[in-house]
């Protein structure tokens, strides 16, 4: 066996090639190989298995060598090369074959290039699939589907609204929508103790009032629906101007606000609706930005007595925030005896800036709901007792006042 000699399997080929042919290459060896990969069958002495290491540009370099580099390497050599272990050895002889015709390992859809289908040599682009998936989300479709049943109800008037003028559709898919931003991404508001309101039956929130514009009920009332469990409606009682101005007033009744009176409330206390009041009124609302975070005076406790003829609980709320959205650093009593207002802020921006100064601060909120103070347990008379009415709005407004500056001593800073 030492004296065996060894013969190259290529020397066949080489002394049929023509004299025209380039050395080491044989007529028709690109055939072959571009044959085999089309049925999956790498060709005789070589391939994609048997070939040589593919270049930088894939299997180019089997592609261009075929099995001419082997037979070369036998030539000089006189000793057959030890195999070398070709990218994607121990495949499928069907991907060996493709990658011996050029086409390469078998790529992703989308994975940089258009689809190779048709006849070899041909790029037919492919259209990225999913595209308006990625753009508008997984659920586009029903949520357009769910966005023109809307409109078609709003067009056929084929919607409810209870005698207040809620409209509970047009809140939960339109107001609250336009809200929520608000609330989450502009004032990121964090939410504490909602639980305390009742899953179900009547409730009386008691909430301190400020920020010059009332931003603080429109974010109490995202608060309730949203954070709460049973995703329960907050309908707030507003002041006379509320509903004499245009526009607000529709907006205020369909989202299922109506006017503070105590017949208004005591209705909505007995269908077993959550109510929010705000007994600082304009007052807490205008006050100076020097006395941001003390309540003014409760009224006559009004609430208490609306409360008690309902049995419903009392809710104390304390909000943190709302008194630097807009720093009310005077006030111009003339313009608001000229336009009709209960007072005209002077802040930092307003009306210096125009427009541009109606824009808030982004200041970090916290709207904290406290223990509920029970009612049911008092007689029908006790509505009429005005120690009991007067002994419960201070319980209520300490109750709030304490938790205000207990928020104000954990709080970092204005806006974080």
């Amino acid at each position: 066996m030492a004296d065996a000699k060894v013969i190259p399997f290529d020397d066949d080929r080489d002394r049929s090639r023509s004299p025209g042919s380039p050395a080491g290459r044989a007529p028709g060896d690109g055939a072959r190989a571009s044959r085999a990969g089309r049925s999956g069958t790498p060709p005789s002495g070589g391939g994609a298995g048997s070939g040589g290491e593919p270049g930088p540009g894939g299997a180019r370099g089997t592609r261009r060598g075929g099995t001419g580099r082997r037979s070369r390497l036998t030539a000089v050599s006189g000793q057959p090369p030890e195999p070398e272990q070709a990218e994607g050895a121990g495949e499928p002889p069907g991907q060996l074959g493709a990658a011996a015709a050029g086409g390469g390992p078998e790529e992703p859809a989308g994975a940089g290039s258009a689809g190779r289908s048709g006849p070899a040599g041909s790029t037919a682009p492919q259209e990225p699939a999913g595209l308006l998936e990625r753009v508008l989300g997984t659920e586009w479709e029903a949520r357009a589907a769910e966005g023109l049943a809307f409109l078609r109800r709003r067009l056929t008037g084929e919607y409810e609204v209870d005698d207040f003028g809620f409209d509970e559709e047009l809140t939960d898919q339109v107001l609250m929508t336009l809200l929520r931003p608000v609330f989450e991404k502009y004032f990121r508001v964090e939410v504490r103790g909602v639980e305390n309101i009742p899953a179900d039956g009547a409730a009386l929130v008691v909430a301190n009032h400020s920020g010059t514009l009332p931003l603080d009920g429109l974010m109490l009332q995202v608060a309730v629906h949203d954070e709460h469990p049973a995703d329960r409606h907050l309908r707030l009682l507003g002041a006379d101007l509320v509903f004499v101005l245009p526009l607000v007033n529709e907006l205020a009744r369909k989202a299922g606000h109506t006017l503070a009176c105590a017949e208004d409330a005591q209705t909505l206390l007995e269908r077993g609706e959550v109510v929010g009041v705000m007994p600082e009124g304009f007052k807490g609302l205008g006050k100076p930005f020097a006395d941001r975070y003390k309540l003014q005076r409760f009224g006559r406790g009004g609430f208490v007595s609306t409360a008690l003829r309902a049995g419903a609980p009392i809710v104390p709320c304390s909000i943190v925030g709302a008194e630097e959205i807009y720093p009310m650093v005077g006030n111009s009593r003339t313009l608001a005896r000229l336009f009709g207002f209960p007072y005209f802020p002077l802040t930092p921006t307003f009306p210096w800036l125009g427009p541009l100064g109606a824009v808030p601060l982004p200041t970090k909120w916290t709207i904290q709901f406290g223990e509920p103070v029970p009612t049911d347990g008092y007689p029908p008379e006790a509505a009429e007792d005005p120690m009991l009415m007067f002994n419960l709005t201070d319980q209520v407004r300490e109750t709030i006042q304490h938790t205000l500056y207990k928020l104000l001593v954990r709080r970092r800073s204005v806006f974080f």
